[in-house]
């Protein structure tokens, strides 16, 4: 074999490998054949002349439009785009590579561009900022309109609710004529803003805003919930009028006369004369008891007698003699009845009933509890004492306990003492009227005259 016929053999097998090598199962470790023929797939055969001047002028040419990539150089060579220059950050880096690598027929690039620490460039920042005041300056037209346009707005509001005779006919509570008139210059003063923003163009800013300003809405709702529930409560406590001014009143546990009703609480007068402040919240959901809607009231007071004694007829003489005082009304007729019937006496509940235009009730109670216990002993019924029984060891000799034998036989039993009565007809019943002058002198005066949401041209509930 001649040694030209042995090098055709020898270059007909290395033409061969590569195909053979793309086969499937013919591959080499780590997929080398595989990632040949890939290559082979997107890099064309061949790079015509133009090809690369036509990439660079491209690339170039987008640079140029774009004012921070004008340092940059460019060129080119069988696809590849080799980038050079500097820019001030590495976004714009960056960036200047993902453009150069979207023009059709770039392979790869070479990215050499290096970031510009120098000091001017970094303070660029101050370019910016004196960009933005220059547009700010030149807006300062539309934001005076916009702002003339927001306090027109506002002052209508304003204006319109200012109109007192309008409101207050329209809502006679007091209360709810100014939550009225707030209400309109809430709706006009948002109203003017949101015009505002939207001729200078911040309508976007507006919906960050009013979505900020809900979900602070709804936090600050859970934090006062009780300043609302008793703004609510005032509400409500001024359109149904419970009392009216010097009632006297228990509120729940609580009592005294009213003085006045806020918008935040109820202010009663105690019996003893001090100022008694209760949240309208707490008026709202309690048990209220007014003793002065009915001028007619009932008292009641207990006495007990003797297990022994008669209970009908001490009965009877207490209702007689009640009957008999004169301020004790006829009509309802007073009552008496056995209450309990203890270990050594009867106890009888006696009522009565008082005009309390014409009788005070304390003193009418007093006074009856006085005449009707002087009539059970006039008439010999016995008050009884609790009685205690002791015994006595009886291995003992007895304690000499009180007199003796002797001296009691020699003593004269005491005789009953005449009691003085005094008639209950003489005696002052009036009602007191030192409260009712102290609440109307708190009405009269005070910083709070003007803030009473009681009316008393409105019924009561």
């Amino acid at each position: 074999m001649t040694f030209s016929r042995l090098l055709l053999i020898v270059s007909a097998l290395l033409l061969s490998v590569p195909a053979y090598a793309a086969l499937p199962g013919l591959e080499g470790e780590g997929g080398e054949s595989a990632e040949t023929q890939t290559v082979d797939t997107e890099i064309a055969q061949g790079q015509s002349a133009g090809e690369d001047s036509r990439i660079t002028q491209r690339i170039k040419g987008i640079f140029s439009e774009l004012p921070d990539f004008e340092t940059v150089e460019v060129s080119t060579s069988e696809g590849v785009v080799s980038l050079e220059g500097t820019l001030p950050n590495a976004d714009a880096i960056a960036r200047a590579e993902a453009i150069a690598a979207r023009v059709s027929g770039v392979v790869t690039i070479e990215n050499s561009i290096e970031r510009d620490l120098s000091v001017e460039q970094n303070l660029s920042i101050f370019n910016k900022m004196s960009d933005l005041f220059d547009g700010f300056v030149a807006g300062l037209p539309l934001f005076a309109v916009a702002l003339l346009v927001a306090v027109a707005f506002a002052a209508t509001g304003y204006l319109i609710a200012g109109l007192r005779f309008i409101w207050d006919r329209i809502a006679p509570n007091a209360f709810l004529g100014e939550l009225i008139r707030s209400a309109i210059r809430f709706v006009f003063v948002v109203g003017g803003i949101v015009i505002a923003l939207d001729m200078i163009g911040a309508g976007a800013l507006l919906g960050a805003v009013l979505g900020g300003a809900g979900v602070v809405g709804i936090a600050l709702g859970f934090a006062m919930r009780d300043t609302i529930e008793n703004y609510v409560a005032s509400l409500m406590l001024s359109l149904r009028q419970p009392f009216r001014a010097n009632d006297h009143v228990l509120i729940d546990d609580l009592e005294g006369h009213v003085i006045r009703l806020t918008s935040r609480a109820t202010i009663l007068m105690t019996l003893e004369g001090n100022h008694l402040r209760i949240p309208n919240s707490q008026v709202f959901k309690a048990v209220i008891v007014n003793f002065t809607r009915n001028p007619q009231r009932r008292f009641e007071f207990e006495l007990g007698i003797d297990a022994d004694d008669d209970p009908r007829n001490a009965m009877q003489l207490g209702r007689d003699t009640m009957l008999a005082l004169p301020f004790v009304l006829s009509e309802p007729e007073p009552m008496a009845k056995i209450e309990q019937v203890g270990d050594s006496n009867i106890v009888i509940s006696f009522l009565a009933w008082v005009d309390q235009r014409e009788a005070d009730f304390l003193k009418s109670r007093s006074l009856a509890i006085a005449s009707v216990k002087d009539a059970l002993e006039d008439a010999g019924f016995a008050l009884p004492e609790p009685i205690y029984r002791l015994r006595f060891d009886g291995r003992t000799d007895p304690l000499p306990i009180g007199r003796s034998k002797a001296s009691a036989e020699s003593k004269a039993p005491p005789q009953p003492k005449s009691r003085a009565k005094q008639s209950a007809t003489h005696d002052d019943v009036r009602p007191e009227s030192k409260i009712n002058e102290m609440v109307e002198n708190e009405r009269r005066s005070g910083p709070e005259q003007q803030k009473d949401l009681l009316d008393s041209s409105r019924p009561v509930e």
